[in-house]
């Protein structure tokens, strides 16, 4: 069992979510009570990469990937709760647990890796975030580029994420607008059905690029490292101040975390299945596969709303990008400063954490200029998702060792199960990565 400390260094100290479970009766509080770092997680998930990932599947072919929700699904919850594991169980993020037990060529080779990712990825989500705007506003999307970059940082500096996350989760709820455009277009529900249960395999270079886009949004690098560094953050809000105090983890302790992550990774899985049928009852149906302007990917939803199609596109994607924007940086900085052994957290302040912040700047920064290179917004979008599928795998395989690794586990190390899910995910992540560059230009 953990101890706590009577000294409190922070002015208000979060109380235990099993502490809270003990007095409440009430189902539903109690499982808000659960809903944690799992939940932001999930919604920072979709983020409008995955969106633009999911909307392009659903418009190139149609019904044909609605099965990789379900099958990701148990991939996305088990990878997420290992790294939300080791977070709870060494009492430090994954790349501080990186420094202090692996060679530094791993440290350093992990990091990198998430930075190029992360940086790709909040670029194209802030020119998402841009696009969206230009939906509602006549403001061309590069001239709110900048302005959108400055807010988020200024945002991060200023607030905690715990603010950011309360503001604009919500209104990622838009996206479920997504399940009532797939009802509305009628599709053929025993197709449906069928491309639900009976995976579709193909293996042509096109069909597996998706595959790798939807993999690598789905299960991203940013995550991994997000996931462990917010349960790290969760327990010092607690006081556990010291490595010490925060080491290690009881039964009931991993339990919540696992509702918790569970919660989160449903949510995106349900947001990604119908964003790929509402698109492909829309606009694969009317013969619409190749979409290249947010424009274009709203009229996904027009059977919903018509002329109000663009506007529930645009706030969904505003909202998630706020989100995510934030996370990408947050865990590029997490990793970074882990790296080096420097003070990080997002409810520090700036003259307490400065090069934690100026990671956070600098990163936003040049996420910032790929806008510059003048790519459509879907296609920047689906092209970062891509990536992210690349990379992934030699940090999934990387966080496999770590979590069966007793010097940091110790007795928590992975059980027969999750071991399977998580070695068959990067297994499948690095197969469908190696299927679409042998069949490049075929």
């Amino acid at each position: 069992m953990r101890t706590t400390s009577n000294h409190q260094s922070r002015k208000s100290q979060k109380e235990p979510p099993e502490s809270k479970l003990e007095r409440e009766k009430n189902p539903i509080k109690r499982l808000l009570i659960v809903l944690g770092p799992g939940l932001v997680t999930g919604a920072s998930d979709d983020d409008p990469s995955g969106i633009g990932t999911y909307t392009q599947a659903g418009a190139s072919f149609g019904f044909a990937t609605l099965w990789m929700a379900p099958a990701t699904l148990p991939m996305m919850a088990a990878v997420q709760f290992i790294c939300a594991k080791i977070g709870m169980v060494s009492g430090m993020g994954l790349a501080a647990v990186l420094r202090k037990h692996y060679a530094r060529w791993v440290v350093y080779g992990s990091v990198s890796l998430l930075v190029i990712a992360n940086t790709i990825n909040a670029g194209t989500d802030i020119g998402a975030i841009a696009a969206a705007i230009n939906l509602l506003l006549p403001i061309p999307a590069l001239a709110l580029v900048v302005p959108i970059a400055v807010v988020i940082v200024t945002v991060q500096i200023l607030c905690s994420y715990t603010v950011i996350s309360r503001i604009f989760k919500w209104l990622t709820l838009t996206l479920f607008a997504y399940i009532a455009a797939a009802f509305l277009a009628r599709p053929h529900w025993r197709e449906v059905l069928l491309a639900t249960v009976i995976p579709t395999i193909r293996f042509d270079h096109q069909y597996l690029m998706t595959m790798v886009a939807i993999l690598g949004t789905t299960i991203s690098p940013y995550l991994f490292f997000w996931q462990a560094s917010q349960e790290v953050e969760e327990e010092l809000s607690m006081g556990r101040e010291t490595l010490e105090q925060r080491e290690g983890a009881t039964d009931r302790e991993l339990k919540i975390a696992e509702i918790d992550v569970d919660a989160g990774m449903f949510f995106a899985s349900v947001v990604f299945y119908f964003v790929i049928l509402a698109s492909a009852a829309t606009l694969h149906a009317a013969g619409k596969t190749n979409i290249q302007t947010a424009t274009e990917a709203a009229e996904a939803l027009k059977p919903l709303s018509s002329g109000l199609a663009s506007i529930l596109f645009a706030l969904g994607l505003i909202g998630s990008g706020f989100l995510a924007v934030p996370v990408l940086t947050g865990s590029c900085a997490y990793a970074v400063g882990e790296a080096f052994g420097w003070k990080c957290g997002l409810d520090e302040k700036l003259h307490t954490a400065p090069r934690f912040y100026a990671l956070i700047i600098g990163s936003t920064l040049v996420g910032m200029l790929i806008n510059f290179l003048k790519v459509e917004p879907v296609t920047a979008l689906f092209w970062t998702a891509v990536i992210n599928g690349v990379l992934a795998p030699p940090l999934l395989i990387l966080i496999m060792l770590v979590s069966n690794n007793r010097k940091v586990m110790g007795d928590r190390v992975n059980g027969k199960l999750t071991n399977f899910i998580g070695w068959t995910t990067a297994v499948l992540m690095s197969a469908a990565a190696l299927g679409m560059f042998v069949t490049w230009g075929k």
